[in-house]
């Protein structure tokens, strides 16, 4: 993912204080990414180097869970080396809360290239947003990275 921002398409609403939800990236937490899944049984292997994200789908959805539990050391792992940035900075106060992958087109074991256009929700400072990508993906000396955000269509 890029840089946040905020979606032109829905206003912002304030909204009632949630109780915490468990803590992302806790061993037997629900994953940040979505799936029916602990986080120790399907992001973390990627996010501790045990384990290869076998798509581009995967491999998103692992970075959207870097995001959700700060893992900026994975997210600069699984960006291409011509477009990763030198240095990456979360903001501590933003808040991850839930992935929508809206479509992905190659990507799998098979090929070299992949998109994967996906809606990520956030909250910040009492106030909620989401941001929509439309981003590819590529193999980089064998493994899925993230390569670059698309122009929208």
């Amino acid at each position: 993912m890029s840089q946040p921002r905020k979606s032109s398409k829905s206003p912002q609403r304030r909204t009632r204080q949630q109780p915490p939800a468990p803590a992302a990236g806790t061993e037997n937490s629900p994953c940040p990414c979505g799936r029916e899944a602990s986080y120790k049984e399907c992001c973390a292997p990627f996010h501790q180097g045990r384990a290869a994200a076998p798509t581009a789908e995967r491999l998103m959805r692992s970075r959207y869970s870097a995001f959700a539990v700060g893992d900026t050391a994975y997210l600069l792992r699984s960006w291409h080396s011509t477009t990763r940035p030198a240095v990456l900075e979360l903001d501590p106060a933003q808040r991850w809360t839930a992935l929508e992958i809206l479509a992905a087109t190659d990507g799998s074991a098979f090929h070299t290239e992949g998109t994967v256009t996906f809606r990520a929700h956030y909250a910040v400072r009492g106030r909620t947003g989401s941001q929509e990508e439309h981003s590819r993906f590529v193999r980089e000396d064998g493994k899925w990275v993230y390569l670059d955000a698309l122009p929208p269509a």
